[in-house]
């Protein structure tokens, strides 16, 4: 292997792992892009929250309606209305794909 290829290999690895070591726990992302609407506990009673009547999270049959693969769209993509007006803010370009799962993990743990 040329020290070339073994420079490039390194970089990228180290490229890796510090987006790894910046990437913020699932409970952080959920209070800095989530709470406002959804609330801290999940059940959506905040200002924001009721204007858009965003679903409880803490109840087994809303959480029954949406798969994880349709939460990790929803949270990457946004959410728009039938009219094409946004409801929810995408987050694609601002969080990792690792850290959209683990958020929509950290959604799962509030069903009761």
């Amino acid at each position: 292997m040329t020290n070339d290829l073994k420079s490039l290999l390194l970089g990228g690895l180290a490229a890796v792992g510090a987006a790894l070591a910046f990437a913020a726990p699932a409970a952080e992302n959920w209070e800095n892009h989530c709470a406002k609407c959804h609330g801290a506990d999940g059940k959506g009673q905040t200002k924001a929250g009721r204007k858009l009547q965003v679903k409880d999270y803490t109840s087994a049959a809303e959480q029954a309606k949406f798969t994880d693969a349709e939460a990790i769209r929803a949270t990457t993509e946004g959410i728009k209305d039938q009219a094409g007006k946004e409801r929810m803010k995408g987050y694609g370009d601002e969080l990792a794909p690792k850290e959209i799962e683990e958020l929509v993990a950290h959604v799962r743990k509030f069903k009761s």
